[in-house]
């Protein structure tokens, strides 16, 4: 391994030579004997990893003597800190802690930021589980962005993290999110197929993509209502790329409502919220949970004589385990 390089305020970038040919994760696995597997993967994940100045991927293959560019952080990994106000629980057990996220709180920091996160929040309500867990983001095996409420599920041990994270990827995870959008799609019913990758012209946005550098995509939507040129949308992501449902909404003309990044900011946070979860259990069953419209957007559905077709959707919360079958 090469040395440090001064990268931006906190940062420091590390210049690793291959010693082998192989994949990138285990290259960079055997170069960084403190860094764990997991820890490796996210930062490849999180782009901060670039062969030949361009991002690599885990399983990206490394020839021996290559150069491999990593940004890391100056300062140990932090969860960030608790939020003052407790998270609300719908489902705990020795597996997983299920909780209903508030909007303006996200799900892990960014490089050594140390404002509210749920990870803090984790780490301050279990210290004793932390120690197995990634440092940086303990419990978190899925994200919502900053100000999309409602269902997140967190791990309590690595084997945990490992199933529940294996769900997701085989999107063995069925997810419904609820948007209130400024606009109605042409279709009243449709499955919108498109990539979705990093914004060509700013790298703070992802955008449909097309040039082969995007990952595959699809959400599936279905508007519930309309009125006065805005719908509310029950929609279910079937891949979980950053911001999809953001993006492929605003991609058919209909984006989620006071949403700055991808429609037309307003007087409050984007209106889009994760009502319901089904997932296998990692001790087995399913678990199925469901978080009730937040106060904000129950009453935009309300103003908009939309309550009636969302009733499913403004039950209170519930949480229920179906035993493993025989």
């Amino acid at each position: 391994m090469g040395s440090a390089v001064d990268g931006q305020h906190g940062e420091r970038t590390e210049l690793v030579i291959a010693e082998f040919s192989g994949r990138a994760d285990a290259v960079l696995s055997a170069a960084f004997a403190t860094i764990s597997r997991a820890q490796i993967a996210r930062l490849i994940s999180d782009g901060r990893v670039s062969l030949d100045g361009e991002p690599v991927k885990k399983s990206a293959w490394v020839q021996a003597g290559q150069s491999l560019l990593v940004l890391l952080a100056d300062e140990a990994p932090s969860a960030g800190s608790a939020p003052a106000s407790p998270l609300p629980v719908l489902y705990e057990d020795d597996h997983v802690v299920a909780i209903d996220k508030p909007a303006g709180l996200i799900a892990h920091p960014a490089l050594a930021d140390t404002e509210d996160t749920v990870s803090g929040w984790f780490a301050a309500r279990y210290p004793e589980l932390c120690a197995d867990l990634d440092p940086a983001r303990p419990g978190i095996v899925h994200r919502l962005d900053r100000d999309t409420t409602g269902i997140m599920v967190l791990a309590k041990t690595p084997g945990d993290a490992a199933t529940l994270s294996a769900s997701f990827e085989s999107r063995t995870v069925k997810k419904t999110y609820i948007a209130i959008c400024n606009g109605v799609p042409e279709q009243e019913r449709a499955v919108i197929d498109a990539p979705v990758g990093r914004h060509p012209g700013d790298r703070g946005r992802m955008a449909v993509v097309r040039d082969g550098s995007a990952r595959e995509a699809r959400t599936a939507y279905e508007v519930l209502g309309q009125r006065d040129g805005k719908s509310l949308l029950v929609v279910h992501p079937e891949s979980g790329r950053t911001h999809q449902v953001r993006v492929h909404l605003s991609a058919i003309g209909a984006p989620v409502l006071d949403d700055p990044l991808y429609g037309t900011p307003g007087h409050g946070r984007h209106q889009l919220h994760a009502a319901l979860l089904s997932l296998p259990h990692p001790a087995g069953g399913t678990l199925n949970l469901q978080a009730t419209l937040p106060r904000d957007m129950a009453a935009r559905v309300r103003s908009m004589g939309l309550a009636p077709v969302a009733s499913e959707y403004l039950q209170p919360s519930s949480a229920a385990r179906s035993s493993a079958p025989e």
